[in-house]
């Protein structure tokens, strides 16, 4: 009986996508088919002899909220060519592409996971990587003395704790984008009340 695996899975191992997670993202947003037809589930059993294509033009980070930072930094006219940038939160890094996508001299990957940062920018030797560091724990020492652009994609901490951390690592006036998410920023009664989704009345 020939094995079978999980399309997202199988995405991985052909090297079509880095991570499961990136190609979740590609099924959902239907552009993975399976000898010829659009697959509708991650979960979908494949064979080796089945044909799975990536429909459409690469992704141009490695991360899909890079594009968040892209438009950020856009938006508010913030160059960071030559620039050495800390990335909180940096996960698969791609806040960390968008930045040397974008002319960074250096990008401080921080992150309190591990084996998450894409193989791509681990190789990049204008990349420095630190796992399993918790952005509270951070010194100057932690990340080679101060950068001069700060960016970060947090997730269950907020940012009012964070901050004053992060004014300590970085130039004097060095601006920085922090992705701001309402259910970490919330009191416990406001998240249990929406049961984690934190809407806006007005």
């Amino acid at each position: 009986m020939t094995a079978r695996r999980r399309l997202d899975a199988e995405l991985v191992r052909r090297e079509l996508t880095a991570s499961r997670t990136e190609a979740q993202h590609l099924i959902a947003a239907h552009r993975v088919l399976v000898n010829g037809a659009v697959a509708a589930k991650a979960s979908r059993q494949v064979a080796a002899g089945d044909a799975v294509v990536v429909a459409g033009p690469p992704a141009r980070f490695v991360g899909r909220g890079a594009e968040k930072l892209d438009h950020a930094l856009a938006t508010f006219d913030i160059d960071v060519t030559g620039r050495r940038a800390l990335d909180v939160g940096a996960s698969t890094g791609g806040f960390t592409d968008c930045l040397l996508q974008r002319g960074a001299a250096h990008v401080v990957a921080l992150d309190v996971g591990h084996g998450q940062l894409h193989e791509r920018l681990r190789a990049d030797d204008r990349v420095t990587n630190l796992e399993r560091c918790n952005v509270r724990h951070a010194d100057l020492d932690t990340i080679g003395g101060p950068v001069d652009v700060i960016v970060g994609d947090l997730s269950f901490i907020s940012l009012r704790l964070v901050i004053p951390v992060l004014t300590h690592l970085c130039q004097p006036g060095a601006p920085m984008i922090l992705l701001v998410k309402p259910q970490f920023e919330a009191g416990r009664q406001e998240v249990d009340k929406g049961r984690g989704v934190i809407t806006d009345p007005v």
